[in-house]
């Protein structure tokens, strides 16, 4: 097998039966003896199509000559520039004719290692030059752990540590183990090493190429410092949250959080202050508004909580929130630092789904490590934390994930500090594998490589978000079928900045979504997004995160008389193997990341067409969801596709799901206890799981997160309200839709279902548990303290 690739990008033919031809062919034969493979190509577009696919790359043969592309010129130019915009550091060597170097631009200079007149050395000199510059790029090219775990198991030594398997011995002794040493190949198991490997570092003291990786992962993320961290962003968010709070010590929270920002809240004896973002129509929340986190408003805020009685101090010490969120929403990073940085000098962007942000223009100054002393000068400017789940949406492993510290002088972070609670929350056997795939990560984003393939993710989006509008307009055209239904959630229009010139979304060049934020702003006030609150350039919609919209109701909450509940949707997709991130009501959110093509968007966008055929021709629910009916048969069968869609929507409609959904974000529950509290009680048998009809005037003891959303509608300690209250209608309203649709219910978190009737249970503390006064940390503290701040009644 090759171990590489090298381009030969020339005018001549191998067959032609010129001299120069003939040279550069016993040059290829040269290079292919030293185990590289060579792709030859004679145009530009051969080239650019090389460029495009093979990422093996080893090294570049281009002629200056060579005939020009599309875009006029010296073909050699275009492929140069080409490259540069591809690989870093691929040496490339310049195929030159009869031209001097004196007839070259400046800019060539930089971009090749050397020049070749193939007629005036002998090909197996030629040849070893290229090979001898290969190798040399393909060593350079690999980070420093990945390259030291490849050196070490190149040593091929015995194993005499931990894991027992012993680099896979251990699974050949045994026929299960053979069939899963035969799966995973002996290589992914030598690799599964014990932190006894003194010479690939330690991953808690940064030693070795461990601290070598976390030192360029700082480098490329653009942090002060980065640390490296198994089990996932959850792991992160509860490591930063326990490091940056401790007990009775106040936490602005964004209540569109991830369940791991509450894990550490339990863990550090924070007393929480939700923050409230917007939402739409749709249901999707928003931002924060400008006007939430507001030092005014986070003080008043703060006051009001019954929860700040019972703090060390009324001022926060921390404040985390998401960026971007689950729906794309990603804010101007140094504008949400200075609203904070008036309430707390701690400030935690948990970017789960945004490690990629720093690698394009388009994303610039909307990711955490922006903050800095040039963005944001001053004593004001808090300490900043960036949590990213790089495996989500940049290439690593499972669980793979990294911490971003930018340390500002009002709240320092001592490193050996910081690695205590890394090391209270961290494995103490990690896995290697884990840990190159976060090196290789990191590399891959190094240089203009990454900007590449974020731009590849970024270009396709537009391209299906251009086509679902251009198949709306076709099918309107033809005027030979019932209008397409489908929708994405973007502008209707967008502003070209050059010129000032409105164009229609579809009809906007695809560079200029590519590349103009402005684009994607969500403007104050505008109907297309539904959120209220909004300031210029405040938020923007990341373009990969596409969001497909079905009718029933648009972004300001207007409801039709007809609709297509997302939930079937989705139900339809998984049955054409399309399995997308997350349902809502009337959406249903895909990824565009850096492993899309256009085959497998051009899937999805036929699976719709598809859906929609099936929906127009009535067709029975046997042929669209035949799982679904076999399972159900009393509840579905002789049903049509239509008849499903309508019913589920008059149902959503006449419940008012939605509408009931943005009350219970909007209004949050009364805090009666830290949720430290709640847990001591949970373990402890201080709990009653009950169902909602005997929920009103108790207190929760477990978050209760819905999906859709995602996001806790519920969190540890808080008042569950009255029976005719926000969010006890809510769930009454969401229980009622799993009894009548069987198979598309709710994924609810917190919430068990009684065996015998459906009903839903929540874990409550015990009525002895819950009395007393408000801010006590312990049944003795509550006894011995008086209540003296007003609930939160917003």
């Amino acid at each position: 097998m090759a171990e590489g690739t090298v381009l030969v990008a020339v005018a001549e033919h191998p067959n032609d039966r010129c001299a120069t031809a003939g040279q550069l062919t016993r040059i290829a034969e040269g290079i292919r003896a030293s185990g590289l493979e060579v792709r030859w190509v004679a145009s530009v577009s051969d080239a650019e199509a090389v460029l495009r696919t093979e990422a093996g790359l080893a090294a570049a043969l281009v002629a200056w000559d060579l005939p020009p592309g599309a875009d006029e010129g010296p073909g050699g130019a275009t492929v140069l520039q080409r490259i540069g915009r591809r690989f870093q550091n691929l040496p490339v060597f310049l195929v030159m004719a009869d031209e001097g170097l004196g007839e070259l631009p400046l800019w060539v200079s930089q971009s090749v290692v050397g020049y070749l007149w193939p007629l005036e050395d002998t090909p197996a000199f030629i040849a070893g030059r290229i090979t001898t510059a290969a190798r040399a790029y393909q060593d350079a090219l690999l980070p420093p752990f990945f390259k030291a775990l490849r050196r070490f198991d190149d040593a091929h030594e015995y194993s005499w540590h931990t894991p027992a398997h012993s680099g896979g011995v251990a699974f050949l002794k045994s026929p299960v183990g053979r069939a899963f040493h035969d799966y995973f190949g002996e290589r992914l198991l030598r690799s599964d090493l014990s932190i006894s490997v003194g010479e690939l570092g330690s991953l808690f003291e940064h030693t070795g190429p461990i601290g070598e990786a976390e030192r360029n992962a700082a480098r490329v993320f653009g942090s002060d410092r980065t640390y490296f961290v198994l089990l996932g962003d959850s792991t992160c968010n509860r490591l930063v949250g326990h490091f940056s709070v401790t007990r009775d010590e106040i936490a602005l929270v964004d209540r569109n959080c991830h369940k791991s920002v509450l894990h550490g809240l339990v863990v550090s004896g924070a007393r929480p202050v939700y923050l409230v973002p917007t939402r739409n129509g749709y249901g999707l929340a928003g931002p924060l508004p400008p006007a939430e986190i507001a030092a005014d408003s986070v003080a008043a805020r703060i006051a009001r909580n019954p929860l700040s009685v019972g703090a060390v101090s009324p001022r926060a010490q921390y404040a985390v929130f998401t960026n971007s969120t689950y729906d794309g929403l990603c804010y101007d990073a140094s504008a949400a630092a200075r609203a904070f940085a008036a309430s707390t000098p701690r400030l935690h962007f948990d970017e789960a789904w945004f490690a990629y942000a720093r690698f394009h223009p388009l994303y610039a100054g909307r990711y955490g490590m922006s903050v800095d002393e040039e963005t944001f000068p001053g004593p004001d400017r808090p300490t900043v934390f960036a949590t990213q789940s790089t495996h989500k949406l940049l290439a690593a492993l499972s669980q793979s994930a990294m911490v971003h510290v930018r340390p500002a002088p009002r709240a320092p972070v001592e490193h050996d500090r910081f690695n205590e609670a890394l090391m209270m929350h961290g494995t103490t056997s990690p896995s290697y594998p884990m840990i190159a795939s976060l090196d290789v990560a990191t590399a891959m984003m190094d240089g203009p490589q990454g900007q590449w393939l974020v731009d590849e993710a970024v270009t396709e989006a537009v391209r299906f978000r251009q086509e679902m509008v251009r198949i709306g307009r076709r099918i309107e055209a033809a005027g030979d079928r019932p209008p397409w239904f489908f929708g994405v959630w973007q502008p209707d229009e967008v502003t070209d900045p050059a010129n000032g010139t409105r164009l229609p979304f579809d009809e906007a060049p695809a560079e200029l979504l590519r590349t103009e934020a402005s684009c994607w702003h969500l403007a104050p006030d505008v109907d297309w997004h539904g959120f209220p609150g909004l300031t210029d350039g405040y938020c923007m919609l990341d373009p990969i995160k596409v969001t497909l919209t079905c009718p029933g109701v648009d972004a300001t909450g207007v409801m039709s008389d007809w609709g297509i509940p997302a939930r079937i949707l989705t139900a339809y997709l998984s049955t054409r193997g399309i399995v997308v991130e997350k349902t809502d009501s009337y959406t249903t959110l895909v990824l565009f990341s850096m492993g899309i093509t256009k085959g497998k968007w051009g899937t999805l966008l036929d699976a719709l067409m598809d859906f929609k055929d099936l929906y127009d021709g009535d067709t029975p629910l046997e042929r669209v969801l035949p799982a679904l009916v076999a399972e159900h048969p009393r509840r579905y069968a002789g049903r049509s596709l239509r008849d499903l869609c309508q019913e589920m929507h008059a149902h959503l409609r006449d419940a008012r799901l939605v509408e009931l959904l943005d009350t219970a974000f909007q209004q949050l529950p009364e805090p009666v206890t830290p949720p430290q509290l709640c847990y001591e009680r949970l373990i402890r048998g201080g709990t009653d799981r009950i169902p909602l009809a005997d929920a009103p005037g108790r207190v929760a003891a477990a978050m209760v997160t819905v999906t859709p959303p995602g996001i806790p509608v519920l969190m540890p300690g808080e008042s569950i309200g009255a029976e005719d209250g926000p969010l006890l209608r809510y769930l009454g309203a969401l229980e009622s839709f799993d009894r009548h649709f069987p198979g598309f219910g709710s994924e609810t978190h917190g919430v068990t279902r009684a065996p015998d009737t459906g009903d839903y249970l929540i874990e409550c503390l015990r009525p002895d548990e819950q009395d007393g006064p408000l801010g006590a940390t312990t049944p003795a503290q509550r006894r011995g303290q008086s209540r003296t701040a007003e609930p939160d009644r917003r």
